[in-house]
C-alpha cells in the first residue's frame, strides 16, 4: 500500500479515535495523566490493528499478483504445448504418407507403352496434387544429391572411395528425405564419397 494511503488511513483512525475520546470541556479542565495514558494506549492499539490490516492486505495483493503471473505462464505454456502437439500430429500423418509418395515416384519412373499413356498421366496428376498438398503443409524435400553430407539431415548407408570426388559429398540418394519446418520427418538415405 502506498504511503499516502497509509497516512489517509491513519488520519481516519485518529479522527475516529478523537470522536470516541471525550473532548476537554475547557482549558481549566485538563485531562488527567491516567486519561492521557489510556488514550495513548487505545491509539497505539488502533495503529497496531491498522498496521496488521495493511500487512494482511499486502500479503493478499502479493498472492493475487503471483497467481495472475502463474495463470499467464500456464496459458502461454499450454498454448505452446497445443501447438507442439498439433505439429507432431501433422508430422506423423505426413510420415505415413511419405512411402506412398515413394511408390508414386517409382511408378512414374517405369517405362510404359502407348496403351498405358493415359494411365501414367493420371498417376502423374495424382502425384502432382500430393506434392502440392505437401508444399502447402510445409513439408519439403531435403536436398541431398551433390551436397556435403550433413548428419542432421542425411543417413549414410554406403561409402564409396573415389579419388575424383571430394570427401563427404553425396553421390547417390536411395530414399529422399523430408522435413517440416525444422523437424526432420525422414532422413535422406545416401551414398557418400570418402
Amino acid at each position: 500500500m502506498a504511503e499516502d494511503e497509509k497516512k489517509d488511513l491513519e488520519d481516519v483512525v485518529v479522527e475516529d479515535v478523537a470522536e470516541e475520546m471525550p473532548e476537554p470541556e475547557a482549558d481549566s479542565e485538563k485531562l488527567s495523566f491516567k486519561d492521557k495514558k489510556k488514550m495513548n494506549a487505545e491509539l497505539k492499539k488502533l495503529r497496531d490493528q491498522v498496521e496488521e490490516a495493511n500487512k494482511a492486505a499486502d500479503e493478499i495483493k502479493d498472492r493475487y499478483t503471483r497467481m495472475c503471473a502463474e495463470f499467464e505462464n500456464y496459458k502461454r505454456r499450454t498454448g505452446k504445448e497445443l501447438d507442439a502437439r498439433y505439429a507432431d500430429a501433422k508430422g506423423d500423418v505426413w510420415k505415413n504418407i511419405l512411402p506412398v509418395i515413394d511408390n508414386f515416384e517409382r511408378a512414374l519412373a517405369q517405362e510404359t507403352d502407348e496403351s498405358n499413356v493415359s494411365y501414367k498421366q493420371g498417376v502423374e496428376m495424382i502425384y502432382r496434387q500430393l506434392v502440392e498438398a505437401m508444399k502447402a503443409a510445409g513439408v519439403e524435400e531435403i536436398e541431398a544429391m551433390g551436397v556435403e553430407f550433413n548428419p542432421e539431415f542425411h543417413n549414410a548407408v554406403m561409402h564409396v572411395d573415389d579419388e575424383t570426388l571430394d570427401a563427404n559429398i553425396i553421390v547417390d540418394v536411395f530414399a529422399k528425405g523430408y522435413k517440416m519446418g525444422d523437424k526432420v520427418l525422414r532422413y535422406s538415405m545416401v551414398k557418400v564419397a570418402n
